[in-house]
């Protein structure tokens, strides 16, 4: 019997299923990633008044955002801004507008040309008005970095006027050549302004009083100059002119003295030389002029490629100087034709660095300047760097008479399978350029203390930070006799295990401070037994990492009177947070904010206590909030990717577990949305090292460069783990079954996991424990291995050919961690190479491998296909051409992206497989058609 509803009950039945609708959240798809933003350039002003950053898509137009610190909500929107700064007068924020992008591609399909595209202006933001004022067509643009309120800009070239067919051809006049443009210089307010026609280069000096610029040649050499502009008075004085080129040109840091280098020699000149120029600014008048025959360096020369500093007091001037170009008969012979010329790499056993490494080097070796000092006063040069001890260690301001200086060439030899090589230190003076030997093989990078009272330097051999007295001349062991180990205490690979880190010196060279794994001491080198812990071992006891935050970026050394803010994280909850310390350490750290979030970038203002921190968890993007030195109040100013709040998006969970080894470790275990552990899931496993700390980072949806998108497998109801791996010393491929295995039956105890819908996927040393683990278990479906190492044997003896290394050192001592040679342990190459136990792989295999590779030997990936090819077991191998490592080329991620989801759909939940699985993709398909069509 039918029965009849009243009609009211029909539409609220009606109305409540279109809610229930609406409130649906979807999975992610590829095509959410290009929308997807993130938050950039967060800047505030000196004052703390004014906060501003940079909102991108992934692909897309970027807006900027502008606003009060005290009103975050009514902000000043700039679309397409990019590339902001505030001026040095807190008043104004100036940055450029990019072409809408959309706009672009189109004209690009069109096939413009690149002068017929459009083009980026400028604005100029008035803070305390609002007022906004654009400027078209902008190439570059520059604000004084300390003081002023100026701005140059400098325009891209006018667009060519159209001809008018009536005129005749006679009476149009030729344009003339030159590289120059319009280039406007005017104070921020409009009020000021000169231009320039035909500028190449244009700089302010860093305290805003002058401004120095280039013109460029017109048809001939005859009209390019250098000028200054006299920014208080207007005036512009040339300083030189008819010159090819002009460079390192340099303000001393009181704007008294202009410096740079100069040529008249044609540009196609093989051997230039060049000419270093003094002029003083105040005088308008050239003071110095130093020539080749003028410098120390035997066959010397002043460098072009090179660069010039001053001192703070500007009592000296530092600048590069080279060898003599060298003659060789068989370049300069013009009797031989290009195609007749050899060209051929020689490989010598003596050579301090093998032949890729020198092609690698080339343009540096070729330009390499050795630092001299003129003194100014006295006019006297003298060469600080020589051939035996090149490298000069200056810091950010040079106030002292002296400068560290090493050299490894005893020791070069050896850097292709050690690279913990030493260097020979020596601290130079600058009067006479002596050179006095500190130690010889000292491990690390040595620095000078802030008043030039000690080097200092970490001895991994030692596991000490040690001291040198350059008065005493004696060196100091300033962590020997404290109770605490200050290496790397969860270090596992062969190499000498690292430090902590230093965070600097207190005032007049008093103390220097370091860490240890979990807390802070002040030592002071004339009395180390005598340290302080400046968090009192509260970080050790409560398993808490603390770290001082420098608030000062422009600070030299540590004023004890400053406040001492302290991040912190707990290595077990992996909660963050901050906490306040003393310097006197007479008190234990305080906590102001401890949370189960992410916490990174605070930026306090120069001039106030106001401070942006960005805050995150898995859930929650790295949006920015405002607060102040006490933290007790956050307000969020940005709001990240709104639409996430209609996506799948799931929770993660920290896991812990023991290895068959019995140690205990964590992991990271993402659950879809909803998840039901009465229900089975489908679940991928990936890894590399360590990952627990990353618990309440946020992981962006974005195309794969080389490994799985997390978010988007979670959200598409998969779960992924990432167990942590702690390894043994020649046993990598073991250490790694060791640990995930065990992790993975962890996961598996909890419910959830679909036990036969399993699979792994990793990239280069995570492919590497894919192969290896694929030879030994067969408890996952599919396996993803990206750049895998599958034969050390091969590999150890390759190159590395981004940086044109032996990989000898990956394995003696880093990463590989077999920790000897190929002739000292070649078992372990073998039992750790899985290429020799393909044929127990029954597992389908998606690897990628590219031919551009420059860490990986891109054979490592074909040896792994073409043995499991010739023993018949599924497997494709996606080579991108031309890419790297891990891919760069968006196009190619976001073609990988669908590939490796099609791969792990078609394995774990039965999806159809693609084309490109059944079918393959013949070469005379390449570029015709991608074949992601799902087959039958």
């Amino acid at each position: 019997m039918n029965k009849r509803y009243p009609f009211w009950l029909g539409l609220a039945f009606m109305f409540a299923t279109q809610l229930s609708f609406a409130q649906q959240k979807r999975s992610l798809t590829h095509a959410d990633y290009d929308g997807w933003e993130s938050l950039s350039s967060d800047k505030i002003t000196k004052n703390g008044q004014y906060v501003g950053y940079q909102i991108s898509p992934q692909d897309g137009d970027s807006r900027l955002e502008i606003f009060s610190f005290s009103r975050p909500t009514q902000k000043t929107v700039i679309s397409r801004g990019v590339g902001f700064s505030f001026t040095a007068d807190d008043a104004f924020a100036v940055g450029k507008i990019a072409p809408q992008k959309d706009s672009v591609r189109v004209l690009k399909l069109k096939k413009k040309k690149a002068d017929d595209l459009p083009k980026d202006s400028l604005f100029i933001l008035q803070l305390s008005t609002g007022k906004l004022e654009k400027l078209a067509r902008v190439k570059s643009f520059a604000t004084p970095s300390e003081k002023g309120s100026w701005i140059a800009v400098h325009f891209e070239k006018d667009t060519p006027a159209k001809k008018d067919p009536a005129d005749s051809i006679k009476t149009q006049e030729k344009p003339k050549k030159t590289d120059g443009t319009k280039l406007l210089v005017r104070s921020l307010n409009g009020e000021k302004s000169w231009e320039f026609e035909r500028v190449k280069s244009y700089a302010f000096a860093q305290n805003g009083d002058y401004l120095q610029y280039v013109l460029a040649e017109e048809d001939t050499l005859d009209n390019s100059a250098l000028h200054v502009l006299n920014l208080s008075t207007g005036e512009s004085k040339m300083v030189l002119e008819k010159m090819t080129t002009y460079s390192d040109l340099t303000f001393s840091p009181q704007s008294s003295k202009f410096a740079f280098v100069a040529t008249d020699d044609t540009l196609k000149a093989k051997k230039p030389i060049h000419t270093l120029y003094i002029y003083d600014v105040e005088k308008s008048e050239m003071q110095q002029t130093l020539e080749k025959s003028d410098v120390e360096l035997a066959n010397g020369r002043i460098s072009g490629d090179g660069a010039i500093r001053f001192s703070e007091d500007e009592s000296r001037m530092f600048f590069g100087v080279a060898q003599d170009y060298q003659d060789f008969d068989y370049e300069n012979d013009t009797t031989i034709l290009d195609d007749e010329r050899v060209s051929l790499d020689i490989w010598g056993w003596q050579d301090a660095e093998i032949q890729p490494m020198q092609l690698k080097n080339k343009s540096r070796e070729e330009k390499k300047t050795y630092w001299s000092v003129l003194d100014l006063a006295a006019g006297n040069v003298v060469q600080l760097a020589t051939e035996e001890v090149e490298n000069l260690s200056f810091e950010n301001k040079i106030t002292h008479d002296k400068a560290l200086a090493y050299s490894d060439d005893a020791y070069r030899r050896n850097y292709s399978w050690d690279i913990q090589i030493g260097r020979d230190l020596y601290w130079v003076d600058f009067k006479t350029g002596e050179k006095t030997l500190i130690e010889t093989d000292v491990p690390g990078f040595a620095r000078l203390s802030p008043e030039a009272k000690y080097a200092y330097w970490y001895d991994s051999r030692d596991s000490s930070w040690m001291a040198f007295d350059l008065a005493e001349k004696k060196k100091i062991n300033l962590t020997k006799t404290l109770p605490v180990p200050f290496f790397e205490e969860l270090h596992d690979s062969p190499s000498l295990p690292g430090s902590y880190g230093s965070v600097g010196w207190l005032e007049g060279d008093a103390a220097i401070v370091v860490n240890d794994r979990f807390d802070i001491w002040k030592i002071d080198p004339k009395d180390p037994s005598a340290a302080i812990q400046l968090t009192q071992g509260e970080g050790r006891k409560k398993n808490i990492v603390f770290r001082r935050e420098r608030l000062d970026f422009e600070e030299t050394s540590i004023d004890p009177k400053s406040p001492l803010i302290l991040s912190a994280f707990n290595e077990r909850s992996k909660d963050a947070g901050f906490y306040s310390g003393s310097w006197d350490g007479k008190s234990s750290p305080k906590a102001l904010l401890m949370t189960a979030n992410n916490y990174n970038g605070l930026t306090k203002a120069k001039d106030s206590d106001q401070v942006l921190i960005r805050r995150s968890t898995y859930r929650e993007n790295p949006d920015l909030y405002l607060t102040d030195l006490t933290l007790k109040t956050l307000t969020k100013a940005s709001n990240l990717n709104p639409q996430q709040a209609n996506i799948k998006w799931g929770n993660v969970e920290l896991i812990s577990y023991l290895t068959l080894e019995g140690d205990q470790l964590q992991g990271l275990l993402f659950k879809p949305e909803g998840f039901d552990p009465a229900k089975k899931y489908p679940m991928m496993v990936y890894f590399y090292e360590r990952n627990s700390d990353t618990f309440h980072s946020y992981r962006t949806p974005a195309p794969s460069r080389s490994t799985i998108n997390i978010p988007y497998f979670v959200s598409n109801d998969y779960m992924v783990f990432v167990p942590d791996i702690k390894y043994e010393l020649g046993l990598p491929g073991q250490s790694a079954l060791n640990c995930i295995v065990p992790g993975v039956q962890a996961v598996i105890a909890k419910g959830g996991v679909d036990t036969d819908n399993m699979a792994i996927q990793g990239q280069s040393w995570g492919g590497y424990q894919v192969a290896y683990l694929i030879t030994q278990t067969n408890m996952f479906k599919a396996a993803g291995a990206g750049a895998p190492v599958v034969n050390m044997t091969s590999a150890y003896g390759g190159i590395r050919w981004g940086t044109g290394m032996s990989r000898m050192f990956q394995y003696e001592q880093t990463q590989s961690r077999i920790g000897g040679t190929l002739w000292e342990k070649p078992m372990y190459y073998l039992e750790n190479s899985p290429l020799f136990m393909m044929d127990r792989v029954q597992t389908p295999v998606l690897i990628m491998h590219n031919d551009a590779d420059g860490s990986v030997p891109w054979y490592q990936g074909i040896e792994m296909f073409m043995a499991l090819k010739r023993l018949n077991k599924p497997a494709w191998l996606l080579q991108y051409n031309g890419e790297d490592h891990n891919l760069t080329q968006r196009k190619n991620s976001k073609d990988l992206s669908v590939r490796l989801s099609q791969f792990f759909d078609h394995y774990l939940k039965g999806a159809p497989a693609p084309l490109w699985m059944t079918e393959g993709l013949p070469a005379v398909e390449k570029g015709k058609t991608l074949k992601y069509e799902l087959s039958n």
